[in-house]
């Protein structure tokens, strides 16, 4: 059987599990050093939500160090096992179906149309396609969606004369730091701000004011970087690795054109299908009961793509069904990484010391400046995001707490907001406990090291930027 275009490399592969079994280790210790304890919880329309200055330690025994190395089997069976479950679908239909679009040549034949297009305005095309990418992170709260994108992007950037790093930075980045520089992100500014009692998605016009700031540099960073390796490209840090790629897509096309009809006929169906992904991902922001199923519906329409392209494109069922299991299991280390990067929260939560962290950032929050204090509260969801990748979830645990204690120490409930708007996100993209990360990267030839420097200049301009959004935000009584 050949090689799936979307199989994870062995480099990224080793390099990951190395980093994760390091940090499942390393929190195992945490939890025999950090003192046992918990907060009380109501339940608030269907959610649980801590009750400040509730806290009490607790005489918990320590977690069994031997469950540190089985916590990837145990998030299978622990609370919110089906979230992780839908994830690991997700990723091998999309791995599986995007093998089929790749082998029959629909994907490329319609990636080479737009380059030819674009081939004189190709920055400008980098401009647009970043700034789509941030608008649904900013505006939608669309993140891991846009996975299944990003074997297309990373296509369309080798079709005009870029890297994988590139179109990473187009799809990744873009909507990574969007979902961060939020305007009307669902997810994290709507659910903490209704948490918080104050009306959702007010302030918007000093948020839209940060997005603008943060499109220009993340625009301004991958200019740079385009301009760098199309003048000289074995600057690029995949140049080697890019290579194998690149011929994969150029070479041969399994299923053989019979004529243009057909190959133009797959590539519009593959279009239609896209533009209805789409309508669907505007249509989710509007609905929550439709949004729960976004991953699956998403999944089911590039299972669609990818069979009806393939068929159209004149291959036989077999040839399909084996294009598909050729991907499934180029995919499947994916799975892994999954599991590892969810047992990290896994071990802090069973070892009974995630209440305990919360409780001792707050507790040295009670005497401090309102600036302190702001950072304070940026520093602890930045923390706390290593943890829990997931937006709502973050608010529904630190917000209850944030929001009066805020109030208390003279910050209004609007900038403890912003300050969780920043550490929730922008990190998603650098942590290597985001699944939607290590899916990314595994849909590529990037290993995580690669990625880490070549992303760390830009999440420390924006580390240090957001700091200065929050002392601005102070000094001009955001929210007030």
């Amino acid at each position: 059987m050949e090689k799936s275009t979307v199989s994870i490399s062995k480099r990224t592969f080793l390099i990951a599990v190395i980093i994760l079994l390091i940090l499942m280790t390393l929190a195992g210790i945490l939890t025999r050093v950090v003192p046992t304890g918990s907060f009380e919880r109501d339940m608030v329309e269907g959610s649980q939500q801590i009750i400040p200055e509730s806290f009490t330690y607790s005489s918990q025994d320590p977690l069994p160090f031997w469950r540190v190395y089985t916590a990837p089997i145990e998030v299978l069976f622990a609370p919110g096992n089906i979230t992780i479950i839908g994830i690991i679908l997700f990723l091998c239909i999309i791995g599986a179906s995007i093998n089929i679009l790749n082998k029959t040549g629909v994907l490329t034949g319609m990636i080479a149309r737009i380059a030819q297009r674009f081939k004189e305005k190709k920055h400008l095309l980098l401009a647009v396609i970043t700034f789509v990418f941030m608008c649904l992170g900013a505006f939608m709260g669309i993140f891991e969606e846009v996975i299944a994108l990003i074997p297309i992007v990373i296509t369309l950037s080798f079709q005009l004369g870029w890297d994988s790093l590139t179109g990473l930075g187009m799809v990744l980045l873009a909507s990574g730091f969007g979902f961060s520089a939020a305007v009307s992100n669902p997810f994290s500014i709507g659910v903490a701000q209704t948490i918080a009692g104050i009306p959702v998605f007010s302030g918007s016009f000093f948020r839209l004011i940060i997005f603008f700031i943060v499109y220009c540099v993340v625009l301004l960073f991958l200019r740079r970087h385009v301009k760098k390796i199309e003048a000289y490209p074995k600057a690029s840090y995949v140049y080697e690795e890019d290579k194998s790629r690149k011929e994969q897509l150029s070479g041969k096309v399994i299923i053989e054109e019979d004529g243009r009809k057909e190959t133009n006929a797959a590539i519009v169906f593959f279009a239609m299908i896209l533009i209805v992904l789409f309508i669907y991902l505007i249509v989710a922001t509007l609905n929550p009961f439709i949004a729960d199923y976004s991953l699956l519906i998403i999944a089911f329409l590039f299972l669609i793509a990818g069979l009806g392209s393939g068929l159209i494109m004149k291959a036989k069922l077999r040839t399909v069904g084996r294009f598909f299991l050729e991907g499934l299991l180029g995919i499947l280390p994916g799975v892994l990484l999954i599991l590892l990067a969810s047992s990290v929260k896994h071990i802090i939560s069973e070892g009974g010391i995630m209440d305990t962290i919360l409780n001792y950032a707050f507790l040295r929050m009670e005497n401090a400046t309102p600036f302190i204090a702001i950072l304070t509260i940026y520093g602890l969801v930045l923390f706390m995001n290593f943890f829990i990748g997931s937006a709502s979830a973050k608010a529904f645990l630190i917000m209850p707490i944030v929001a009066p204690l805020s109030e208390m120490i003279g910050l209004n409930k609007q900038m403890a907001v912003l300050a969780f708007q920043f550490g929730d996100g922008f990190s998603n993209i650098i942590y290597p406990t985001n699944a939607a990360l290590l899916i990314s990267l595994g849909l590529t030839t990037v290993s995580y090291t690669k990625w880490f420097k070549w992303t760390l200049k830009i999440q420390l301009t924006i580390f240090v930027l957001t700091i200065l959004f929050l002392y601005l935000a102070l000094k001009m009584n955001y929210g007030q």
